[in-house]
């Protein structure tokens, strides 16, 4: 049996939530290898729907759930979202969850100069959620950080904060902040110590351990592809790297045990925030995408662009991620459309792209080369196996497939985790 790791493989929102909630259920541990608590999964079961950020999916499995060193970790919405979790009748013990002792953590002054950069928007908006993910892993890679390890000793407290507070208060003076408060941050990080403490290991070893025990891991990607901070729509992108091969470095685990990677995937594209966005709508189809799509941040509240399904960028990503089959979300949105459209190439100046270029001006100018469907009149919602699926659905998925040369493994036609049709079981490899 292979082990699965889940990455979002457009902008985000492509709902990872629900299809790492359903192979939860079939695999022993999940593990989150990036990102922060910008990440929203919305996760459905029978009546209930839980909105997760930090927490990985299998909280709500009752399965080993670990948070890996690649995430930047906010302690503060970390004990918060715990308590919400627990609320909705979902105990979190320290034998469920661990939080990795090397992963970095997110404090208030990253959140204060996220904020305040995008508020001066100097060069323009990045569409940041403000949570402080990026200035975290500035910190990090300048070597700054104050890591989960660091709570339980003071020492490294006090010889980590000065280096830390040189580099923020220089910045805050140049944005017209407040310098730090040292003892007021070094109190409320030793508060909040023995709060984190009965989570903390070293996650690396856990998963080690249970790949020797022949256990099943599925790591939970945050975010999208094209959200990468190497391989995204720079600088409209996140800060950290989003990708398949992500999950080896933000887990402590080899390259070799990450096995298949599915690839999650809107039957069309959606975007958060700023940045180009080829084939985004501004008709009534685009309203219509937005309305029944619900396409809504599950914890930003920020209304999603929406357009037309991108062939052009899920091949590029298919091939960066090494993406073996894809699980295609929220067909049943496209019910009753007359056309649909597939952007298959793009036109910039005079040249035509099978890809989407680095340069910005020329992200900016790519202007999408469409190929025509028949769509259809038919409900897909809730359809459980291929044969439920209007002959035009089934046309539509089989393009899609050819386009991005790779199959659709999984494809989901509402919100409820039952409503899956399997093609491949990816725990199959």
């Amino acid at each position: 049996m292979a082990n699965v790791a889940v990455v979002g493989a457009q902008w985000g929102d492509e709902g990872k939530g629900k299809i790492v909630d359903w192979l939860s259920s079939r695999a022993d541990v999940v593990v989150r290898f990036q990102g922060g608590h910008n990440a929203g999964h919305t996760l459905v079961v029978g009546d209930r729907v839980y909105k997760l950020a930090l927490l990985p999916s299998g909280v709500v499995q009752g399965k080993l759930s670990v948070i890996g060193n690649g995430v930047v970790v906010d302690p503060w919405h970390l004990l918060d979202e715990i308590a919400r979790i627990e609320a909705q009748g979902v105990e979190i013990k320290p034998e469920l969850l661990v939080l990795a002792d090397n992963a970095a953590l997110i404090l208030p002054l990253h959140r204060d100069l996220d904020q305040a950069r995008e508020k001066e928007a100097i060069g323009g908006k990045i569409g940041t959620t403000g949570r402080g993910i990026g200035p975290a892993y500035e910190d990090k890679v300048g070597r700054r950080a104050i890591r989960v390890a660091d709570l339980a000793d003071p020492a490294a407290i006090d010889l980590k904060l000065p280096r830390l507070l040189a580099h923020h208060d220089a910045l805050r003076r140049g944005l017209d902040l407040p310098p730090v408060d040292a003892a007021q941050l070094k109190a409320e990080l030793l508060e909040i110590a023995p709060k984190i403490a009965p989570y903390v290991q070293p996650a690396w070893r856990v998963l080690d351990q249970a790949v020797k025990a022949g256990k099943r891991i599925l790591f939970e990607g945050a975010q999208g592809a094209l959200l990468d901070v190497d391989h995204g729509t720079y600088p409209f992108v996140t800060s950290s790297n989003t990708s398949a091969g992500q999950a080896s470095a933000g887990s402590g685990l080899g390259p070799s045990a990450v096995g298949y990677v599915l690839g999650i995937v809107k039957a069309y594209t959606t975007r958060v925030g700023e940045g180009p966005f080829p084939t985004e709508l501004f008709d009534e189809i685009g309203e219509h995408l937005s309305v029944v799509g619900k396409e809504v941040g599950v914890n930003t509240g920020r209304a999603r662009r929406c357009g037309w399904f991108d062939a052009v960028l899920v091949r590029q990503t298919v091939a960066i991620n090494g993406i073996h089959g894809i699980a295609l979300m929220k067909l049943d949105i496209l019910d009753g459309l007359k056309t649909l459209k597939i952007c298959t190439g793009y036109q910039v100046g005079d040249r035509v792209l099978d890809h989407l270029p680095a340069s910005m001006a020329d992200q900016a100018a790519a202007t999408p080369i469409y190929e025509e469907m028949e769509g259809w009149s038919e409900t897909t919602y809730g359809a459980r196996s291929w044969r439920d699926l209007p002959a035009t659905a089934v046309k539509y998925v089989r393009r899609i497939e050819e386009l991005i040369g790779a199959p659709v493994a999984v494809l989901s036609t509402s919100p409820d985790r039952d409503d899956t049709i399997l093609m491949h079981d990816p725990f199959l490899g």
